[in-house]
């Protein structure tokens, strides 16, 4: 059994991170509130431009009256063969379960496609997801070509794919978290948007936590495109929180001041509801496959960028829990060790008292 010393050192060492991961609780809170509300001020942007599509789409033909194709590429459904998931998990760890549940749920889903005979394209979005496929899943390998013509005076550049496994990653975002920037994102969602354009993929996947309150979160498998119904979210695949898991967020929260309810409907946001929902005649200035060749890049772009916003908020959520939990788990701790140094200093006191009166009896 350790001595008084010893115990006396693991209590204080005990406490000095009881400090630690109750500071981090806190900033986690603060952060996590921030977040919400950023989450929250994106939303009737994206409310408003899902009107405005809904709209056109109710007064307007989704087909080219003379052509007969499509208004948007994006709308085309094709059989599924090549998908692209795109994996958004965090930036840093002490998160609990958090990264992990959305590793299980990406690859529960890309396992379900190989299984069927499709090929999986991967974007991971943050460091954790980058560091889970960084040495099991190969990356993409692209040649770039180049064709002379009309000797030599115009010149083709072009890129040829070697696929070598089922499943590959085809790019990485690394930093896109950090700041969570709408242009960033818009990068991204124009690269994703031109493959689909040329076939190269047929469908695209979003995993990531959907965030809604402290307590009502869900992983979940999102289908990006092609778009089927503008303004809603196509969900494949929803993991729930747990019973347990609802009440150690619900606890972390109230001892951290965050409210545990979903906040609610902002006046902006409710009038953003509202716009294109009247049943009138609009004119239009523009050609509607102009429109929506305008229209649907910043649609998918939005929808990205919410997914990013409420996978934030969700981390920040995840790590105030688990610092919470850490924080009690070191008091309970604490409060153990101080009861053994406790048994021990007065199993030592007895027994000097036993030799002191063992030797006087003695005399």
């Amino acid at each position: 059994m350790a001595n008084v010393l010893d115990l006396r050192r693991r209590i204080r060492s005990v406490k000095n991170t009881r400090q630690i991961t109750k500071a981090m609780k806190m900033v986690s809170a603060a952060k996590l509130r921030r977040a919400q509300e950023r989450a929250m001020l994106a939303r009737p942007y994206a409310q408003m431009l899902s009107n405005v599509l809904e709209s056109l789409v109710r007064r307007t033909d989704l087909y080219n009256e003379q052509t007969g194709d499509i208004m948007h590429p994006l709308l085309v459904e094709r059989e599924e063969k090549n998908v692209l998931v795109i994996v958004i998990a965090g930036d840093k760890g002490f998160a609990g379960g958090f990264n992990s549940n959305i590793g299980k749920a990406a690859q529960k889903f890309i396992d379900a496609r190989v299984a069927v005979g499709q090929s999986v394209d991967l974007e991971p979005v943050g460091k954790k997801a980058i560091a889970l496929y960084k040495k099991r899943v190969p990356a993409a390998n692209y040649e770039k070509t180049e064709e002379h013509y009309d000797n030599e005076l115009s010149t083709h550049f072009g890129t040829i794919r070697h696929r070598a496994a089922k499943v590959e990653v085809t790019a990485e975002h690394q930093d896109l978290l950090l700041k969570a920037e709408f242009e960033a994102v818009s990068k991204m969602s124009h690269s994703i948007i031109e493959r689909y354009e040329r076939a190269e993929i047929d469908a695209v996947y979003i995993v990531y936590n959907e965030f809604k309150s402290v307590i009502s979160q869900r992983v979940v498998v999102e289908k990006l495109l092609p778009i089927r119904k503008l303004g809603s979210h196509e969900i494949t695949v929803a993991e729930e929180m747990t019973e347990e898991q609802r009440e150690a967020a619900a606890h972390a929260a109230q001892t951290s001041g965050v409210s545990i309810n979903e906040p609610e409907e902002s006046v902006i946001e409710a009038e953003s509801k509202k716009f294109g929902t009247a049943e009138v005649d609009y004119l239009f200035d523009q050609d509607p496959e102009r429109l929506f060749r305008h229209l649907m890049p910043r649609y998918v772009t939005t929808q990205i960028f919410h997914a990013l916003l409420e996978s934030v908020a969700a981390e920040h959520a995840a790590r105030m829990t688990a610092t919470d939990a850490a924080t009690k788990n070191a008091g309970d701790l604490i409060d153990s060790l101080s009861l053994t140094m406790n048994r021990v200093r007065q199993a030592a006191i007895t027994k000097e008292i036993i030799e002191i009166v063992s030797g006087a009896a003695a005399l």
